[in-house]
C-alpha cells in the first residue's frame, strides 16, 4: 500500500520501539548475567530460555488470528502495556534476599506472552505502509535499530545490575513499554477490516488458512522448514554464550556484555549495509548464505582457543552481521510472500514453528554441557547449520521463491 507520508510514519513507530528495545535487552540481559553468575548453571539458563519461548510458541498462531482480525496498531499497544503491568508487579514479588527462581521464570513467561502478539504485530505493520520496493531497507533500518539496541541494552543492563537489585531493573521495561506505547498514539495506521465473527469455529478456520499458506507454497514451506532447523541446532549453544564466554574463554560480566556489545556492533553493521545500499541480490539467496556463515561463525567459536579471546570477539561479530542480514532477508520474504491479510498468522505461526523445536533442544541443553561441554557444541551446532544452509541452496523450489503469486 504505497503511502507518500509513510515515511514520517513509520519514524513515530521506530523512535518507540527504539527505546522500548533498548530497555527491553537491558533487562533481559541483567537477568541473564544474574542467573550465569549466581548459578552457574546450564540447565537454569536452559529453563530461563523455555520460560521465555514456551508461552509464546504455544499461544502464537491463537494470537497471529487475532492481530489479523484486530487493529494492528492497539495489539502494539496492549501488548506493550501488558508487559509492563507484569513487571511492575514483580518489582514487589522480587523484593526478597533470595531471589525464588520460580519468579525470575514467571517474568519471563510474561514477557514471552506479550510479545505473542507485539512481535508479529509489529512486522506485519510494515506492508500496510511501506512501499513493496522500500521494504528490504526499511528491513535493513530495522536491524540497525535492533542492533544498537543490543549494543546500548547490554551495557546499560550491567550497570544496572551492577548498582541495583534484579527488582529495580524492572523499572526499565515499565519505561521502555511507556514510551513505545506514547510514540504510537501520533500514527495511523490502516486496520484491514473482518467482517467474520470471532467464533471459536472461525478461530480454527482462520488458523487453518495460515498454514495453507504456508503449505501451498512450497518455496515457503521449504524457508520455514531450514529455519526450525537452525533454530533447533543452535538454540541450546546460544544460550550457553555467557558459560562460553566464562568457562572456556575465562571472563566474567564485563566480557559476557563485551561479546553481547559486539554482537550488535555485528548487526549494526549488516544493517547499515542493507538500508544504505540498494541490495539487487535475490533475497533467498541472501536467506541461505546467511546460514552457511552463521554456521561456520558458531563452529569458530568453540574451535580457537580459550587463550584467543580476542578472535572470540571477531567471530561474534561475524556472526552478528549474518544474523542481521538473515533476518532482514527473511522478514522481507515473508512480507513479499504473503497477502496482508495473513501476515499476522503467519508471522506467529513461524515464530512457534521455529520455537517449538528450539525448546525440545534447550531441555537436552544441561546434559549437553555436562557429557559434550559447551565449546564442542558450539562446534557441532555450527557444522549442522552450514549443512542446512548447503541444503537450502540445493532445493529448488525454495530458490524459486519470489517469482511466484502471493499466498
Amino acid at each position: 500500500m504505497e503511502n507518500q507520508k509513510w515515511y514520517r510514519t513509520y519514524l513515530f513507530i521506530w523512535t518507540g520501539q527504539f527505546f522500548s528495545m533498548i530497555t527491553s535487552y537491558a533487562v533481559h540481559f541483567a537477568v541473564i548475567i544474574w542467573l550465569s553468575l549466581e548459578h552457574q548453571s546450564a540447565e537454569v539458563l536452559a529453563f530461563a530460555g523455555i520460560a521465555g519461548l514456551l508461552p509464546q510458541a504455544l499461544i502464537g498462531p491463537f494470537a497471529g488470528v487475532f492481530i489479523d482480525r484486530w487493529d494492528r496498531k492497539k495489539v502494539m499497544m496492549y501488548s506493550d502495556g501488558f508487559i509492563a503491568v507484569c513487571a511492575f508487579a514483580m518489582t514487589f514479588l522480587l523484593r526478597n534476599e533470595r531471589v525464588d527462581l520460580f519468579w525470575i521464570y514467571a517474568l519471563l513467561a510474561c514477557r514471552s506472552v506479550g510479545n505473542a502478539f507485539q512481535s508479529p504485530a509489529m512486522q506485519a505493520i510494515a506492508p500496510l505502509i511501506v512501499p513493496e520496493k522500500e521494504l528490504l531497507r526499511v528491513s535493513g533500518i530495522n536491524q540497525m535499530l535492533q542492533s544498537i539496541s543490543t549494543i546500548a541494552g547490554p551495557a546499560l543492563g550491567t550497570l544496572a545490575i551492577t548498582y541495583f537489585a534484579i527488582a529495580d531493573v524492572l523499572y526499565l521495561d515499565i519505561i521502555g513499554a511507556v514510551l513505545a506505547i506514547s510514540s504510537l498514539l501520533f500514527v495511523k495506521i490502516p486496520h484491514l477490516k473482518v467482517t467474520n465473527q470471532g467464533s471459536v469455529n472461525t478461530v480454527f478456520t482462520e488458523l487453518k488458512e495460515g498454514f495453507g499458506a504456508i503449505y501451498r507454497n512450497k518455496g515457503l514451506s521449504f524457508l520455514f522448514f531450514y529455519a526450525m532447523l537452525v533454530t533447533f541446532f543452535v538454540m541450546p549453544a546460544a544460550i550457553m554464550f555467557p558459560l562460553l564466554t566464562t568457562g572456556y574463554y575465562g571472563g566474567g560480566k564485563w566480557e559476557i556484555s563485551l561479546i553481547e556489545v559486539v554482537w550488535g556492533i555485528g548487526m549494526l553493521v549488516g544493517g547499515s549495509v542493507l538500508s544504505v545500499l540498494r541490495i539487487t541480490t535475490p533475497k533467498i539467496i541472501l536467506v541461505n548464505a546467511m546460514h552457511i556463515v552463521l554456521g561456520f561463525a558458531f563452529l569458530l567459536c568453540g574451535a580457537i582457543p580459550p587463550s584467543w579471546f580476542i578472535a572470540f570477539v571477531v567471530v561474534t561479530t561475524l556472526s552478528g552481521i549474518a544474523m542481521s542480514v538473515f533476518s532482514a532477508a527473511f522478514m522481507t520474504t515473508i512480507q513479499e510472500e504473503v497477502m496482508p491479510q495473513m501476515l499476522g498468522r503467519v508471522f506467529s505461526l513461524y515464530f512457534s514453528i521455529a520455537i517449538l523445536p528450539s525448546i525440545i533442544g534447550l531441555l537436552f541443553t544441561g546434559l549437553i554441557a555436562e557429557k559434550v561441554g559447551v565449546a564442542p557444541a558450539f562446534v557441532i551446532a555450527g557444522g549442522l547449520v552450514m549443512v542446512v544452509g548447503i541444503a537450502s541452496f540445493l532445493t529448488p523450489p525454495l530458490m524459486k521463491i519470489g517469482r511466484g503469486k502471493k499466498a
